[in-house]
């Protein structure tokens, strides 16, 4: 016999896989939907499709295809389908794209599991960070709003060529196989879908300017109010809003809801999204909050990725995260209401250690009260209590997306569009904290009997 009569003889009594399919039976899944009787495809079970993506998203298996080749070469994966059910790659992505919300009930789900095992405290503080993932579209298929406007322009001076040509009796004729009519529609429908890809970018811009313009009005308005105060106004005067958009501004073809962003070092660009995290500072490392955003520049991104945490899961106290994210309307909206205190480098700093780095500080003087937010911020870091909380900022989202990148591998969406990007993301964080929940508690401390209790108490 080439395999053994019974496939847990192959799979260790230590390894996650038990402990998945544990988690998994304990959670409610009727809410799934799955390909519906009738098709002609064969039907499975919702906790059987959601162990087996979640498991092959663990172990750096993305793509539909990938994860069906899984179900006949993968000893663990063929143990989680019983040894029997091989789901195709249609099914596996249809249940994978339909059933977005439930993922994220399950990603909260076993945040409270975690809360239940006591390896999650309800109290504490979370670590805010970005990382840019790839889109799964190629840069070189996104055009910038100027290149467009000059191919529009091209294209219709070859559309008028043509119909020159067409009215000249003794024209040269084209190439064997080619037409002037066919030509003539090819450039037509280009320029439209040029035309198309302006009147986005266009959208685009107009938002953002709203955008840029009550920020621009804001800043006018508090300098004019720092002066009738008496004070002294310092820097640089506001710039208002450009008028159009810039002639870099792009549009992908392919997932037109992706954008060109600086990846890595800075020193490069990728068609790709901004994917967010929230991950407790309290020892577990788990990411209690995730979302995914088009937008580049993380400015914008602090008040809503500290949403993204569920109040079941953790009441936040404090809220770390790097000088990307500072601005004061994101601080004060974060602050609003005795929400968490945060603490936000105001610009960026080396990750080098000077000697004076390494000697002991005093407590700095506490700022007076019309100081401004940037100095209350350099006040909260230089405390004691500041540096310590600021240290773990790099000891938690780091990490957690090095362990996504280059542990499990995840690097590229396989899904297009923003909100099957957003399903994915997901399904990535909820894979990465199964993970890390067994890393924490270890094999054979799930019970099944004390999960349901968790869940139903």
């Amino acid at each position: 016999m080439l395999l053994p009569p019974d496939l847990r003889d192959w799979v260790p009594a230590d390894h996650v896989v038990h402990f998945l399919i544990d988690a998994v039976e304990a959670l409610d899944l009727r809410g799934f939907r799955v390909n519906t009787r009738g098709t002609g495809s064969e039907q499975y079970p919702p906790s059987l499709l959601l162990m087996l993506l979640v498991y092959c998203y663990a172990t750096g298996r993305f793509s539909s295809r990938q994860i069906e080749a899984a179900t006949y070469s993968d000893v663990a994966v063929r143990y989680l389908c019983g040894g029997v059910h091989h789901p195709d790659h249609d099914t596996i992505c249809t249940f994978r794209r339909e059933n977005g919300r439930l993922f994220k009930e399950c990603f909260v789900k076993v945040l409270s599991l975690a809360g239940e095992m006591k390896v999650l405290k309800k109290v504490g503080g979370i670590s805010v960070d970005g990382t840019k993932i790839q889109a799964n579209a190629s840069k070189h298929s996104a055009v910038s709003y100027q290149r467009a406007g000059e191919m529009i322009a091209q294209l219709e001076l070859e559309v008028q060529q043509l119909m020159d040509k067409a009215e000249e009796a003794d024209s040269t004729p084209l190439e064997d196989g080619l037409s002037v009519p066919a030509e003539i529609a090819r450039r037509q429908e280009r320029k439209a879908r040029l035309a198309a890809a302006r009147r986005i970018i266009e959208e685009r811009f107009a938002e953002r300017r709203r955008e840029a313009q009550a920020a621009y009005e804001a800043k006018v308005a508090e300098r004019e109010a720092e002066r009738a105060a008496g004070k002294r106004v310092g820097g640089r005067a506001p710039k208002p809003p450009p008028d159009n958009p810039g002639a870099g501004d792009q549009f992908n073809f392919t997932d037109p809801d992706s954008r060109i962003m600086k990846a890595g070092t800075g020193e490069h660009f990728d068609q790709a999204y901004n994917a967010q995290a929230a991950v407790d500072t309290e020892g577990s490392l788990l990411i209690l909050g995730e979302r995914v955003t088009e937008q580049a520049n993380d400015r914008a991104q602090l008040v809503p990725t500290v949403a993204a945490v569920p109040e079941p899961v953790r009441e936040v106290s404090h809220v770390v995260t790097d000088s990307g994210y500072f601005s004061e309307r994101a601080v004060n909206a974060v602050e609003a209401d005795d929400g968490p205190t945060v603490y936000a480098a105001v610009e960026k700093t080396g990750h080098h250690r000077t000697v004076a780095d390494l000697e002991k500080k005093t407590e700095p003087v506490e700022p007076p009260p019309d100081a401004s937010l940037a100095e209350v911020m350099r006040y909260r870091l230089h405390t004691a209590l500041g540096r310590t909380l600021y240290k773990l900022r790099k000891e938690c989202s780091e990490p957690v997306f090095g362990i996504i990148k280059e542990v499990m591998g995840f690097r590229r969406f396989s899904l297009r569009g923003r909100d099957k990007v957003a399903v994915e993301w997901t399904l990535v964080t909820l894979a990465y904290n199964v993970r890390r929940l067994f890393k924490l508690v270890g094999p054979g401390k799930l019970c099944l009997q004390d999960l349901a209790e968790a869940y139903t108490g």
